[in-house]
């Protein structure tokens, strides 16, 4: 199958994204040297962009192609979440050796696709080539009411932390982007973001944004997870928040700490100071 058939198909393939989502959207999408998304009034876009990587983030030797599409667009739709947001629509750009038949890149989309329904965002066009090996890059639009976009800087002393789910998944557990918890901390939140490098790592990013620290009594961990993996592991892609202290929590999170004065990004673990190590593609 040459490119042009392989555009085709995953156009066709995609067509059943394209479903009505409310006032604005995607206009225009695969075929065109540009789509075309017109924002709904009253509402600020939200852009994201993930990249997932052969030999970085999967081996290629044990994941199925249509788990590395899933994959690939629910890490940036987690970012979406962790802002409030709702996803509209997505660009992929994908690359591929020689290796790899056009039916490996047909079931990546099967994949994608299979989520982007789910979550209603519009495969709306990207870009094909060629590498030493699958390089994946995915981005996202989403759409969240005008100045209300949960941030990582709003977090005081005296909040309650909280978790959405247990931490220290294995790298190869479904992701699945809490987007409607994001949605329903709008207006209640006072910072949140998601896990993807580890909670140690990733509080500390939240702690030096607000110019807190913060003081973790406790970590839900997966079945099966060491509490090391649960704080420096990453890949878990829960969403990492904060509520006033008198807040009541959405149903099925866990409150893990408080908030507190301090040096900003200091994070204590049961009284013991908590290194910011995490995942890091540039660590030595």
């Amino acid at each position: 199958m040459n490119e042009l058939k392989l555009v085709d198909r995953i156009r066709r393939m995609a067509a059943s994204s394209r479903e009505k989502t409310g006032p604005g959207g995607v206009l225009l999408g695969i075929g065109h040297d540009c789509a075309i998304f017109r924002p709904p009034a009253g509402f600020d876009l939200l852009l994201k962009t993930d990249q997932l990587i052969e030999r970085i983030h999967y081996s290629a030797a044990i994941t199925p192609a249509s788990t590395v599409g899933a994959r690939a667009l629910a890490r940036p739709l987690s970012d979406i979440a962790a802002m409030g947001g709702e996803p509209r629509c997505c660009l992929v750009s994908l690359a591929l050796p020689f290796s790899k038949r056009s039916d490996w890149a047909v079931n990546f989309f099967k994949g994608l696709l299979r989520l982007a329904r789910r979550t209603k965002t519009v495969l709306a066009g990207g870009d094909l080539s060629r590498d030493s090996h699958v390089h994946c890059a995915v981005m996202v639009c989403g759409i969240v009411p005008r100045g209300k976009g949960l941030r990582r800087d709003g977090a005081r002393p005296g909040d309650a932390l909280y978790v959405s789910g247990r931490l220290g998944k294995p790298w190869d557990h479904p992701i699945r982007p809490r987007l409607e918890l994001g949605r329903a901390l709008i207006g209640h939140a006072t910072a949140c973001m998601d896990l993807s490098d580890g909670l140690a790592l990733d509080l500390h990013r939240l702690c030096v944004e607000s110019r807190v620290a913060a003081e973790v009594d406790r970590v839900p961990l997966f079945r099966g997870a060491s509490l090391d993996r649960a704080l420096h592991g990453g890949e878990d892609y829960e969403l990492l928040f904060t509520l006033a202290a008198r807040a009541t929590p959405p149903r099925g999170v866990t409150r893990i700490g408080t908030i507190v004065a301090g040096s900003p990004g200091v994070v204590r673990f049961q009284g013991r100071k908590l290194p910011p190590r995490g995942w890091n593609h540039f660590a030595p």
